[in-house]
């Protein structure tokens, strides 16, 4: 089983979304874990509705603080081109994805930043 870290700052739009595509596409083999540096204690409702589209309810998920991940090493800690780098969180191999803040941008944007993640996502688990 591999177990996989997305960070950004907030933990409300990328780091959730990722977390999210790792459980699909990744099911069983995959325990994906999500935090941000300053979470902002919730997720945004764009992420929520954008992924409700493909079938996933990240409604159950939650903002959280690097501080309250598990104790483990991580095979991947992927930071989303936000700039944190994660110097606490044990790693093998880390990456940093640049992907833009979507949080202010319209739907149809948001969209595309969701199904760019969602891509990025199964080339890691491949």
């Amino acid at each position: 089983m591999k177990n996989l870290l997305f960070v950004c700052i907030e933990n409300s739009n990328r780091s959730q979304m990722a977390q999210a595509f790792a459980a699909i596409y990744g099911g069983s083999n995959v325990q994906a874990f999500s935090a941000g540096s300053r979470p902002s204690g919730k997720v945004n409702p764009k992420a929520i509705n954008a992924m409700k589209e493909l079938g996933y309810d990240l409604s159950v998920h939650q903002s959280k603080s690097l501080d309250e991940l598990p104790d483990v090493v991580f095979d991947y800690a992927v930071t989303m081109g936000c700039g944190d780098a994660c110097p606490l969180v044990k790693a093998k191999h880390r990456i940093d994805w640049s992907i833009p803040d979507p949080r202010d941008m319209d739907e149809a944007d948001f969209r595309k930043v969701r199904d760019l993640i969602g891509d990025k996502v199964k080339e890691l688990l491949d």
